[in-house]
């Protein structure tokens, strides 16, 4: 295991906590460029969480050090009071074997810009294909669970389709599904709507507010204002590869306190 030396920190949430992502002054570096800059947050149980910033504020990087897609430099980040990609001993984190990270990863679902989708596998096979590669479900259980989560997202006529044959719309709610289908106790967008004509992009902010609606736990790295005031609740302006200023979405939105924060969503509204 490789070595990383921190200083001691608070330790994890209590047993019972409803914090469900904690991150403490987490750094990270690509080569000489410091990406972020010591960020702090907290996600609770059920919570929508927004993060927005203009490009290269350090938004996507962070969201792929939650789930160690990225290593963190310096600091720590815990999902449900589990310390993600490194144990402890000594003050000291010590990165996990990749079989541990990827237990971890399985409770947290992604859904990136580019859909990612399985282009030879149909529809159906895409959703069905970690929860049965990873033994979590037998193939009969997974196939029925894996048409039933693409009829909630509004495609169950689309099981037998092949990817290419999808509107980038349909792709993204496919995709979603396909995060979905691994039970995930925490989900993380990547500007899910990015890469989608304007027309589409409704279809699957609806899906995202359904799972809302639902509790369920989500970090949204988004330019969708109108979806951070409506189903966020809590908003994060990046910038820099810091917090600038965070807060209940429609206040930070509507009186922004910082200049940064103001000048950025003069240019969005």
């Amino acid at each position: 295991m490789s070595e990383l030396v921190v200083p001691a920190q608070a330790d994890a949430p209590a047993a019972g906590s409803d914090v469900m992502v904690r991150a403490e002054q987490v750094h990270k570096s690509f080569g000489p460029l410091e990406v972020l800059k010591g960020i702090d947050l907290e996600v609770r149980a059920g919570e929508v969480c927004c993060l927005l910033g203009p490009s290269g504020s350090g938004k996507s990087t962070f969201l792929r050090c939650i789930n160690h897609l990225e290593k963190i430099d310096a600091g720590r980040i815990r999902v449900d009071g589990e310390l993600i990609g490194y144990r402890e001993r000594g003050g000291k984190l010590y990165e996990l074997r990749e079989r541990e990270v990827a237990a971890q990863r399985r409770a947290i679902g992604m859904v990136f810009q580019r859909f990612n989708l399985f282009p030879h596998m149909t529809v159906l096979q895409n959703v069905v294909e970690a929860p049965v590669l990873l033994g979590q479900e037998k193939k009969a259980a997974a196939r029925e669970r894996a048409a039933t989560l693409l009829d909630r997202v509004g495609l169950g006529d689309k099981l037998g389709a092949y990817p290419a044959q999808l509107s980038g719309g349909q792709q993204q709610r496919v995709a979603i599904a396909r995060a979905l289908a691994m039970r995930p106790k925490l989900m993380l967008f990547d500007e899910p709507t990015s890469a989608l004509d304007p027309e589409l992009v409704g279809e699957v902010l609806d899906v995202m507010k359904d799972l809302a609606r639902d509790g369920m736990t989500m970090i949204v790295v988004t330019h969708e204002i109108g979806f951070a005031r409506e189903v966020g609740d809590s908003l994060v302006f990046m910038d820099g590869g810091v917090v600038v200023e965070a807060g209940d979405p429609r206040e930070v939105i509507a009186n922004p306190r910082h200049e940064r924060t103001r000048s950025f969503l003069a240019k969005v509204l």
